[in-house]
């Protein structure tokens, strides 16, 4: 069983910045995603990131504002946010699958969520 736990949510203006952050023991060896939803809409993908780094997926709502990446040594996965929008207001999940791909993989693993508002 893989733990995953986000931080790094919170509250800021449009136009403004956030990184997630999802810990993990042993995530090196997931393709890693983040997913977001918001209320009243189901669970969107929003970026993966395969083992080595070596492929990134976005969904084209986020293409160009938001950058995943992964530092295997300290299990960790990022998501870099910028240029929010009230619109990307949600909770953000991190995910872990066991096998390659992007949006359309399942992914076998979930943490808590982080909750991310965007103020107009």
């Amino acid at each position: 069983q893989v733990q995953l736990v986000e931080s790094g949510g919170g509250l800021v203006q449009a136009g403004g910045s956030l990184r997630l952050s999802c810990a993990a023991s042993g995530l090196s060896t997931y393709t890693m995603g983040w997913f977001r939803q918001a209320p009243g809409k189901e669970r969107e993908f929003v970026a993966a990131i395969s083992r080595i780094s070596d492929n990134t997926y976005y969904a084209d709502s986020v293409k160009g504002r938001f950058t995943i990446s992964r530092d295997n040594a300290k299990n960790t996965v990022y998501v870099q946010m910028n240029s929010l929008k009230p619109e990307d207001t949600a909770v953000y999940y991190c995910a872990a699958a066991l096998r390659r791909g992007g949006p359309d993989i399942r992914y076998d693993y979930w943490g808590q969520g982080t909750q991310v508002t965007v103020s107009s």
